[in-house]
């Protein structure tokens, strides 16, 4: 019997024991995306207790807390956070086989020097043990990153964000890591939102840009984009909620539906995908030429909570699944800017875990010999990064690509208690090919296992972000 969270855990060969632990655990975290406010990094953010830090924007548990009957009170409404803690003490014993289970009792042990199990029996002395904690400053904002070994932050920012915090970070002496802004254009091309027109007059504010038509928002955009790279931005992201087929518009069919959803008069599905199309294939060309690192979340459906939504708005934990076809406007779109200017060294996440062979596979239609990886089928996103789910896309990716110039693992959490996710994902990576090596799929060559965990631990990361 395999004690529960043990120094072993998750690996049940020789092999996989001395690649995780001689060589996984020591190496640095690169987190090139996650949601972090850099504004409570600039400030070294303190927090006052436990359900404050675990529970103040977590739709992971959030979800789990109204699945097991928590009333909303208890999860984002009126109760303190104490009441709200001893809810997700409640929740936690009904977790088990999801990955909460395992995340929330890692960051207690790793934060916190807690190994026990959370029930509403620990539920008052692990408060107790973490209050205690808080308090001191190896737990402030940048304490816990220091603690987990981090190297690198990319946060998610609005191109309408003023990045004066990033540029305060990027001048503070001694930081000891790196925290750098990732543009995320969304709102400039989801035409269909019913506050577009409001969000053009914004960025058109901060850039000093006139948006006049299509041309005009590009300029913007630009403008905006190498703000950003000045602030020390490293990659650009893009949550591609909807993918379809495109028709590439004219300059007058651009200008008219930017001034009709400007009007907020309605634009079609088939427009909106024009749009969205015609923006980002400009994008892309602007990022090759710019060295920046271009990301696609594909495939949420998101906000299907109506009655939620109104009362909260958005990531509140309302999110889920699209099983919407990917293939043909993925490869056309990439094709597209590939066309236009090049592509971008490039990262292709889906929500889908059925569409991992279609990422993988699509991703090697584009490698153009210029760069190892070049275009990556990235790492199991938001409800797929579970053993199952990092298993099965680190297999395929293997199987039908090169597992070797995997960018690997992000926590893309909104969570600075969510750093031991990467040794999550490490410990899953160490177990596979240590069983490989034990069962023969590959030589018992302990320099070219390591080489490869390191490769995706670290080294490749740290090539796209770090250098």
């Amino acid at each position: 019997m395999t004690e529960f969270l043990s120094d072993n855990f998750l690996l049940t060969t020789p092999q996989a024991e001395r690649l995780y632990h001689d060589v996984a655990a020591p190496l640095p975290i690169v987190d090139f995306h996650n949601h972090l406010d850099p504004q409570a990094i600039l400030q070294d953010r303190v927090w006052s207790d436990l359900g404050e830090i675990w529970l103040e924007g977590d739709h992971y548990k959030w979800r789990a807390m109204r699945w097991n009957g928590i009333d909303e009170a208890h999860v984002t409404g009126s109760a303190s956070y104490r009441d709200k803690f001893r809810a997700f003490a409640e929740t936690l014993p009904h977790c088990l086989g999801n990955p909460l289970y395992h995340w929330s009792h890692l960051e207690l042990s790793r934060y916190f020097d807690w190994q026990g199990v959370l029930s509403p029996d620990t539920a008052e002395e692990v408060w107790e043990v973490a209050g205690s904690k808080l308090s001191q400053h190896d737990c402030s904002a940048r304490g816990l990153l220091r603690q987990m070994n981090v190297r690198f932050v990319g946060t998610t920012d609005d191109p309408c964000d003023d990045l004066s915090a990033h540029k305060a970070l990027a001048a503070t002496p001694d930081l000891g890591f790196t925290v750098a802004p990732s543009f995320r254009p969304d709102a400039a091309f989801k035409i269909e939102k019913p506050d577009y027109g409001t969000y053009l007059d914004r960025l058109s504010d901060i850039s000093s840009t006139p948006i006049r038509g299509f041309d005009d928002l590009i300029a913007a955009l630009l403008v905006r984009l190498d703000a950003f790279v000045e602030a020390g931005c490293k990659a650009t992201d893009h949550g591609l909620d909807r993918l379809a087929a495109f028709e590439p518009l004219t300059r007058s069919d651009r200008d008219a539906i930017l001034d009709r959803a400007r009007r907020g008069e309605p634009t079609t599905a088939q427009e909106q995908a024009d749009f969205q199309a015609a923006t980002l294939v400009e994008l892309g060309r602007a990022y090759t030429q710019r060295g920046l690192v271009m990301q696609f979340h594909i495939g949420a459906l998101r906000n299907t909570n109506t009655r939620l939504f109104n009362l909260l708005g958005p990531d509140i934990g309302c999110d889920s699944i699209n099983d919407a076809a990917i293939a043909a406007p993925l490869n056309a779109l990439l094709n597209a800017i590939e066309n236009h200017g090049g592509l971008p060294r490039t990262i292709l996440y889906g929500l889908d875990p059925s569409q991992n062979e279609i990422l993988v596979t699509t991703a090697g239609n584009f490698q153009d010999g210029s760069e190892p990886g070049k275009i990556q089928a990235g790492t199991a996103w938001w409800f797929n990064d579970q053993l199952d789910g990092m298993e099965r896309q680190m297999t395929q990716l293997a199987q039908m690509g090169l597992l070797s110039r995997f960018v690997g693992m992000l926590t893309d959490s909104r969570s600075f208690l969510s750093f031991p996710r990467h040794e999550y994902f490490r410990r899953l990576l160490c177990q596979m090919i240590g069983r490989w090596m034990a069962e023969g799929h590959m030589p018992n060559d302990m320099a070219l296992a390591e080489d490869l965990v390191t490769r995706v631990c670290y080294g490749n990361p740290a090539d796209w972000f770090l250098n």
